[in-house]
């Protein structure tokens, strides 16, 4: 479950870069942004290249990147990501659902109880993994 969370979270984030740079064209816009075209922008009156930038690199896809690939990583190490990494996403997935609910939030929120359960299931078979790893340290100095 773990694994299909981190999926789809790095899924989720890479569509919506992508899609965001190509269909929605706002890389076209990457003259300006590169260029300096948005120092002085007033984000109470934003531009088209400045609402470009803002729905395509510093929008939520790159770091839903970025968490999606951190859940995979610790699930290939056999570590259970932390429950408030889907409590938070899932937070801002509830914010999301209400300011705009025709958007794909509900691939999110079942990325969120995906990894919820995933982290459950792993807490009740293991309730303490690093317990005998910890202890064998502290003994070993």
């Amino acid at each position: 479950m773990i694994k299909w969370a981190g999926w789809i979270i790095t899924l989720f984030g890479t569509a919506h870069t992508l899609l965001a740079l190509t269909v929605e064209k706002a890389a076209r816009h990457a003259g300006t942004w590169f260029s300096g075209g948005l120092w002085s922008e007033d984000l109470a009156a934003m531009s088209p290249a400045g609402s470009a930038y803002w729905l395509s690199l510093e929008s939520f896809g790159p770091p839903l990147i970025l968490v999606g690939l951190t859940v995979l990583w610790l699930d290939r190490r056999d570590i259970t990501p932390p429950a408030f990494i889907a409590w938070a996403l899932g937070a801002w997935t509830v914010v999301d659902a209400v300011v705009l609910p025709l958007t794909p939030w509900p691939l999110i929120a079942l990325a969120c109880a995906l990894l919820l359960i995933g982290a459950r299931r792993a807490h009740r078979d293991n309730p303490a993994p690093n317990a005998a790893t910890r202890d064998a340290g502290l003994n070993a100095s």
